[in-house]
């Protein structure tokens, strides 16, 4: 974006600082009117014929920008996935382990990637490891929403669960 004196071409069409359309008028004029006004002309159409600029606060409209792409990226966590493994043995602490973890993401906005894994002879028992998986997330306790429904994997079955707000 070109700001005051960066804007060389000889008309403009101006937008005054409340949106209302001023019209073609020449580039020094518009840029004395923003300074009267103790403002920033900026360029915001370059493309356009004549280029379209605006008399705002060119601090305040970066700051705003930079905070708005910071929450942005913040909203964006939700893509990122944290991943917690059981087995179909697993003991009744060590579940309640997992599940005080997975709560902590799930509090954080991560998706979580459940996973129930069969190791050896344990693969003839696909059935068995389906109800641990499924029992394990509805006595999580928290509201979840599946982000992706259970799938069977070679090793086991897999789900990833999101918060459920």
């Amino acid at each position: 974006m070109r700001v005051n004196d960066e804007i060389r071409l000889p008309q403009v069409r101006l937008i005054d600082e409340t949106g209302k359309q001023i019209g073609v008028i020449g580039n020094m004029e518009a840029l004395d009117m923003a300074r009267e006004r103790g403002l920033d002309l900026v360029e915001i159409v370059p493309s356009a014929r004549p280029p379209v600029v605006k008399i705002m606060d060119y601090g305040k409209y970066q700051y705003n920008k930079k905070k708005q792409e910071r929450k942005n990226r913040v909203k964006s966590r939700g893509s990122e996935t944290k991943g917690v493994r059981i087995g179909i043995k697993t003991d009744t602490h060590d579940l309640e382990v997992k599940k005080n973890r997975i709560l902590k993401f799930l509090k954080k906005e991560y998706k979580v990637s459940v996973e129930v894994t069969l190791k050896g002879r344990e693969k003839m028992f696909r059935d068995k490891a389906r109800e641990v998986l499924m029992s394990f997330i509805k006595n999580l306790g928290a509201p979840v929403a599946f982000d992706q429904e259970i799938k069977s994997t070679p090793n086991g079955f897999q789900t990833v669960i999101k918060s459920g707000k």
